[in-house]
């Protein structure tokens, strides 16, 4: 009786393990255009005007785009590499003109710490930052 007791015990405790194991903890994932432009609308601490904020999103939404349509695309490697780097000095130009140098050495940095771990990633889309 008391082998029957303790493996009944045993059999619900193991039930009870493994379905509270399949159940786990679900987070949802952002894909990685949205965690690219979360990390590039960063502009804490820059004291960018309304203006410079409303053109800096506006831009950074189209690079985003861009960056993952050459991504995506069937090109070649050095195709997509030419691109990335053509998409990169666009948006300097951009952003030299939209914030000036101080302003945009500091934000840049701000950009690289917070894309670093997602370059394994971005592959040769890294190259755009």
């Amino acid at each position: 009786m008391k082998k029957l007791t303790m493996m009944a015990f045993i059999g619900i405790f193991v039930f009870l393990a493994s379905n509270a194991q399949a159940q786990g903890l679900k987070i949802p994932k952002m894909d990685l255009s949205s965690q690219v432009l979360g990390i590039l609308d960063n502009t804490k601490g820059l004291g960018l005007n309304a203006d410079q904020e409303s053109k800096l999103k506006k831009d950074n939404k189209s690079f985003v785009d861009d960056l993952m349509k050459i991504s995506g695309s069937n090109a070649s490697d050095e195709d997509k590499k030419a691109s990335f780097l053509g998409l990169k000095n666009k948006r300097t130009k951009f952003l030299m003109d939209l914030m000036g140098s101080d302003l945009f050495k500091k934000y840049s940095g701000q950009i690289l710490k917070g894309i670093n771990p997602l370059k394994s990633k971005l592959g040769l889309a890294a190259l755009a930052f």
